[in-house]
């Protein structure tokens, strides 16, 4: 028989934070232990108290060390870009409960739930916050789907539109020297410019200098349109004057799709001949309509449409020609790289070839769709850093807002 593991058996600190678990949950040491176990079995790849934690980052040149906040985090595409500059995250939020699984996994940390039920006060101090609030009801895919079902959109929508007023009241009591905003293109055009105005007239009523720009993901060496709007504010009590700040100029980097695609995908993301004749037969109707609805057939030497939260559905903004059979969706893996999280980034946080995938298709396709491309988000927060290094510079004194431990 083999030998059995006794608590006498394991470290004396484990011992303790077994003890102090399991009193707080009223369990006897068996039963804890056995929770324990039966927990990471359930959860698979997601991390556990038996992982090796994940090592710190080197961040990368040009760097300074501050503080930020990850609002609406998502997977953390945004927040990979300011980290890899120096930044040091030191609050999260996101909802939903998928995303956080991938978070915890990728970043080794629990990130806090619904932002309407945080206290700002109960935040930590931060030099920069970053918040990709929800972008459906602005989208025009969002607003296409509200108006079919006969929903409000925008601000008027009250599950996702108002949460842009929570990220004011935060930045009005916390008062961060820098925040930084993302949203879809069509942020700027929604309901005639007054979503836009409202906006930015709350921002300017904070007393933040305010600088925007719609950012293609294509000019930053991934292989997708994928068009952005980007909001960058500097907090007029710190910058006394109007700073100096440029958004990133395109990358002289021009990306393929085939570079990014599996060499041998599973069949299953072939699609079926039903599907494939039903998306052959929506494309006509709506061109003789003179509609540009349809599919997307993908040309492997140039870049994609954009990739959306809805992929999983048909996979039909983004199909891949295959010689001899019906066109394929791309894999997860496909999808990853296609908004770049590539083997660079997966070795900055730690991993040694691609980030783990630790959620079903359907979720993953989501994830990625509603992601932020981490080549956009570095050369933005690479900005944003020229921006803090002058400021110290010439004020000659710290702008952060908390004790850094590197």
């Amino acid at each position: 028989m083999a030998k059995q593991l006794l608590i006498r058996d394991v470290p004396p600190r484990v011992k303790s934070w077994i003890d102090t678990k399991r009193k707080a949950e009223k369990l006897s040491q068996n039963q804890f232990v056995i929770k324990a176990l039966e927990k990471v079995c359930a959860e698979g790849d997601a991390p556990t108290l038996f992982d090796t934690p994940i090592s710190r980052p080197e961040p990368l040149p040009g760097s300074m060390p501050f503080n930020f906040i990850d609002l609406f985090a998502g997977i953390g595409g945004l927040r990979i870009g300011f980290q890899r500059m120096g930044g040091k995250c030191v609050f999260t939020s996101e909802w939903n409960e998928y995303a956080q699984k991938t978070y915890r996994k990728w970043f080794g940390e629990e990130p806090h739930g619904d932002i309407t039920k945080i206290k700002p006060k109960d935040i930590p101090e931060h030099d920069v916050l970053l918040a990709g609030f929800p972008c459906q009801p602005f989208s025009i895919a969002g607003v296409s789907k509200k108006n079919s079902l006969g929903r409000a959109h925008g601000f008027k929508c009250m599950t996702q539109g108002t949460l842009f007023f929570d990220v004011i009241n935060i930045i009005e009591i916390k008062r961060p020297p820098v925040v930084v905003l993302e949203n879809v293109k069509n942020l700027k055009s929604h309901d005639q410019g007054r979503t836009w105005r409202v906006i930015n007239s709350n921002l300017e009523e904070q007393e933040y200098w305010v600088f925007d720009a719609v950012l293609d993901a294509s000019n930053f060496g991934v292989p997708q349109h994928r068009e952005r709007v980007f909001i960058v504010c500097f907090d007029k009590h710190v910058f006394k004057e109007r700073p100096d700040f440029q958004f990133p100029t395109p990358s002289n980097n021009t990306p393929r799709l085939r570079d990014i695609l599996d060499p041998n995908p599973a069949a299953k993301y072939t699609l079926t001949d039903h599907l494939w004749q039903y998306l052959q037969e929506y494309a006509r109707r709506h061109a003789e309509k003179g509609n540009g609805f349809g599919f997307g057939l993908a040309d492997l030497n140039g870049i994609t449409r954009t990739l959306s939260a809805r992929y999983y559905k048909d996979g039909s903004e983004i199909l891949i020609p295959q010689e001899g059979k019906n066109p394929r969706r791309l894999t997860p893996s496909e999808a990853a790289r296609l908004m770049g999280f590539d083997k660079e980034v997966a070795r900055f946080l730690g991993f040694k070839d691609e980030l783990p995938i630790v959620v079903s298709d359907m979720q993953a396709y989501k994830q990625f769709g509603n992601a932020v491309v981490p080549a956009v988000s570095t050369a933005v927060a690479r900005q944003v850093v020229k921006v803090l290094a002058k400021q110290f510079f010439q004020s000659g004194r710290c702008l952060l807002k908390a004790t850094m431990t590197m």
